[in-house]
C-alpha cells in the first residue's frame, strides 16, 4: 500500500514570540501540496524566521524522517519519534501511535525549545508537523483537514 510522508519544520527565536513576526509564524500552513515523489522519499518543508518563514521545498529518504511507520493487518501505525528529549516543553506522557486504514491521513504536531549550553544566547524554538497518508492520494491531500489530528505541542514559555 502507498505511504506518503510530509515533514514540515518551522524554526524561530524569541524575536518571533510576539507581534508581527509571531503573526507571520502562526500563519504558515501545516500542510503543502505534494510534488511528484518516488515511493521511498518524503516531502520536506523548512521554514525559518531568518527568511520570513518562506517555505523551502525538499525531499528526504523516508527512513531519515523520524516517524515510525509499520504496516500490519491492513493498517498503518504512525508514531513520530522525539528528537532530543531535553528539548521538549513540559507535557504529560506521549499519546500512543495512530493506526490508519487505507484512505486516511494523520497530522501530528510536536514542538521544542532549546537554550545554548551556558544560557548565553537566547532560546531557539521549532515545531515539527508530520503529515502521513495511507493509500493513493492526490497532490492536495495535506491541504485539507486530516482524518486524525494529534496535537502534542506543549507550552513554550
Amino acid at each position: 500500500m502507498e505511504i506518503t510522508v510530509q515533514w514540515v519544520r518551522t524554526t524561530w527565536t524569541k524575536a518571533s514570540r510576539g507581534g508581527e513576526a509571531a503573526a507571520r509564524r502562526n500563519a504558515v500552513p501545516d500542510g503543502f501540496a505534494l510534488p511528484p515523489l518516488e515511493a521511498r522519499l518524503a516531502h520536506v518543508i523548512r521554514m525559518h524566521e531568518c527568511d520570513g518563514f518562506e517555505p523551502h521545498d525538499g525531499r528526504e529518504v523516508r527512513s531519515k524522517v523520524d516517524v515510525q511507520l509499520r504496516e500490519a493487518d491492513g493498517r498503518l501505525r504512525v508514531y513520530p519519534g522525539v528528537e532530543p528529549m531535553f528539548g521538549l516543553p513540559p507535557r504529560k506522557r506521549r499519546p500512543p501511535g495512530v493506526r490508519l486504514v487505507p484512505g486516511q491521513c494523520v497530522r501530528w504536531q510536536l514542538n521544542y525549545r532549546f537554550s545554548s549550553a551556558l544560557g548565553i544566547r537566547g532560546w531557539t524554538y521549532w515545531q515539527d508537523t508530520f503529515n502521513v497518508a495511507y493509500g493513493p492520494v492526490d497532490a492536495d491531500v495535506f491541504l485539507s483537514e486530516p482524518t486524525v489530528f494529534v496535537d502534542e505541542r506543549g507550552p513554550l514559555r
